[in-house]
């Protein structure tokens, strides 16, 4: 149970991280900003107005080690919403375990890592779609056979609904993406192929949860069971464990309204059931966005109530 949360810089991220895991939060889920996200130092020009503005800004090991301090990374599953520059963000985090004496094969959490939604929808990419593939499914092989507790990729669903996308076109492009992604790192001949069936249960997905309720129960009926078809029938993954769609929820925040706020509680609570009531749901985290997130940065109580 987490809140997706990082902000102004990486002390006062640090501080609402340390609060709200006393608050009763079990894991950590953290936003970068723009210049972050897109390979900026803050003191590049195209970086101006944009530090720190929508996440936390993390452009070295010192900041990492100031965002992490006194965490206990063994204890934390830790999200970290990045893409393009996901392999030096997930470096970073694991020079910052190797100095507190963690080693890195016990670290668990995920990276977003879904380069081709950005193209997609949201546009934060540096590189070309066939070097990013690449450097995905290096860094999923690196995460197998080094961090193999750690989720390298986050099929991410949730950005294209929020694109435009409806539930049904939500299912289809993710699940063409998770294919294409898995498809590279079997023919890269850099898994062994006794090992392939662990990367394939290492794929996760980001899922959105809008406002079409009875739409949103068949999606993820239908989003389990392809999973479970594709990961046997493609892959031949013959353990069922193995080919369990293991998904993350985040409700339509862009449902979310600037007029009469107040409304927002009961839709991020009807938002939410669509995806935990569905038949075999099990979402392994459900983000709320505060009520009042279309107004501008929630206030502590407010994310507490998230919360």
């Amino acid at each position: 149970m987490r809140t997706y949360s990082g902000h102004s810089t990486a002390k006062a991220s640090n501080e609402l991280y340390r609060t709200n895991l006393e608050k009763g939060q079990t894991g950590l889920s953290i936003a970068f900003d723009l210049p972050t996200q897109t390979g900026y130092d803050p003191d590049h020009p195209l970086a101006v107005g944009e530090v720190g503005k929508v996440g936390v800004p993390v452009y070295h090991l010192g900041q990492m080690n100031i965002l992490l301090d006194e965490i206990p990374l063994e204890q934390m599953n830790t999200s970290m919403t990045i893409n393009a520059t996901a392999a030096w963000l997930l470096g970073l985090y694991i020079a910052n375990a190797e100095d507190q004496g963690i080693e890195s094969s016990t670290l668990r959490g995920t990276t977003q890592n879904d380069i081709v939604k950005e193209y997609l929808s949201r546009g934060t990419y540096i590189f070309p779609p066939e070097a990013s593939k690449r450097l995905i499914v290096d860094m999923i092989a690196y995460c197998s056979q080094h961090v193999p507790l750690w989720n390298p990729i986050n099929i991410c669903s949730y950005h294209l609904q929020e694109a435009g996308a409806t539930p049904v076109q939500e299912i289809a492009y993710s699940l063409a993406n998770a294919i294409d992604i898995l498809d590279a790192v079997r023919d890269s001949g850099q898994v062994p192929e006794d090992q392939f069936p662990r990367v394939v249960a290492s794929i996760s997905f980001f899922v959105n949860s809008g406002i079409r309720f009875v739409e949103e129960v068949c999606k993820m009926r239908a989003f389990t069971q392809m999973w479970d078809e594709i990961c046997e029938h493609r892959y031949g993954v013959l353990d069922p464990k193995l080919r369990r769609f293991r998904y993350g929820v985040q409700v339509n925040s862009l449902g979310l309204t600037e007029a009469q706020p107040e409304n927002n509680v009961q839709r991020i609570v009807l938002e939410a059931l669509g995806v935990t009531l569905s038949k075999r749901a099990r979402a392994r985290s459900i983000q709320l966005p505060a009520w009042n997130e279309a107004l501008g940065l929630p206030r502590p109580w407010d994310q507490q109530w998230s919360l």
